[in-house]
């Protein structure tokens, strides 16, 4: 598989952590290199390790996992963003933006369900029979970038659209999970 080829999928798995990430910095109070670090890590180490896992798993157990990932991931996004969007609108007298995503078991779920699509393309590099270290380098490097660039993005569109932003960026974790789901749904019609 060419480096041509290899950058258009680490851009297309990327785009979920970047969507994600201009979430993560609209809710994100004050933004500093280390919940940038946090999440650019772990979405570029996830992005890197699935679909190794999933190249694994393609030469093994295919057909128990493909019957149910879309919905991981999905259950992941929808419960996440629509926490982020009660928060959003729950007491307009709490101090908004308390909750940093790039913490805890919120960046281990979002590392997860951003990086389901990277399960399937390894997953698909097996059936290739194409080797995976250099591939999933591509894709790790690329998505830590892509988080990184939405943080900071989504740090400044925090700051024009204040409390409106965190139901903005909880609609669009929900959207991305519909999104899955959609895809699935017509790869098997």
């Amino acid at each position: 598989m060419s480096l041509l080829s290899m950058m258009f999928i680490a851009v297309a798995l990327g785009m979920d952590a970047f969507t994600v990430a201009v979430s993560a910095g609209i809710v994100i109070r004050k933004l500093t290199v280390r919940p940038v670090f946090r999440m650019s890590f772990h979405f570029g180490f996830f992005q890197f390790i699935m679909p190794i896992i999933g190249w694994v798993a393609g030469r093994t157990v295919y057909e128990y996992i493909v019957a149910f990932d879309h919905w991981v991931a999905f259950s992941l996004l929808a419960c996440i963003g629509g926490k982020m969007i009660w928060d959003s609108i729950r007491d307009e007298s709490e101090t908004f933006r308390k909750e940093d995503p790039t913490r805890g078991v919120t960046l281990i779920l979002l590392s997860i369900a951003t990086s389901i699509d990277a399960l399937a393309v390894g997953l698909s590099l097996a059936f290739l029979d194409i080797e995976i270290i250099y591939p999933s380098i591509i894709i790790g490097v690329v998505a830590s970038v892509m988080t990184c660039a939405g943080m900071l993005f989504g740090e400044r569109l925090g700051r024009i659209a204040g409390r409106k932003a965190g139901i903005f960026g909880g609609v669009i974790l929900i959207g991305i999970g519909v999104k899955i789901i959609i895809e699935h749904l017509r790869l098997f019609q």
